[in-house]
């Protein structure tokens, strides 16, 4: 990967809904150029997809939290994500050094769907306890450029 092609990756991370003509604009490649790169940064894994980004709180869903999930034992990885993924509040989950299992990032309509989302968490099985801290503001979100 060289600096243009980082330069296409974050001109895409802004907008990826941008023109391969108006990024090669911006890195002084013609549309084509820019195509071959994109198609070589797609087949070696660099870009993985394309997706919208949602504003959870536009969406009627602004309280957020990040949570600690401790497990019983030693749940694989594999397992913590089948105990999560089926939560819709869950928008990601990570496995973590540290006394967590897990960290996960939980949204909701307010704190009462908050707090019944972590009840159902906590009752699945393998899962002891979670510790959560709710987001009171936003400072900056920042994408990996």
């Amino acid at each position: 990967m060289d600096e243009i092609d980082r330069q296409i990756v974050a001109l895409m991370r802004e907008n990826a809904r941008r023109s391969f003509q108006d990024i090669g604009g911006r890195v002084a490649l013609s549309a084509p150029a820019v195509k071959r790169r994109v198609d070589r940064l797609e087949a070696d894994g660099v870009l993985r997809g394309y997706a919208a980004i949602v504003d959870h709180a536009a969406m009627g869903w602004p309280t957020h939290a990040f949570v600690a999930l401790y497990c019983e034992g030693r749940m694989s990885a594999a397992e913590v994500r089948a105990a999560v993924a089926g939560h819709a509040e869950v928008a990601a989950a990570y496995t973590v050094a540290g006394e967590a299992s897990a960290i996960l990032h939980v949204f909701a309509r307010d704190t009462g769907h908050l707090e019944e989302a972590l009840e159902r968490i906590r009752d699945t099985p393998g899962i002891r306890r979670t510790q959560t801290q709710v987001v009171l503001s936003a400072l900056f979100e920042r994408p990996v450029a």
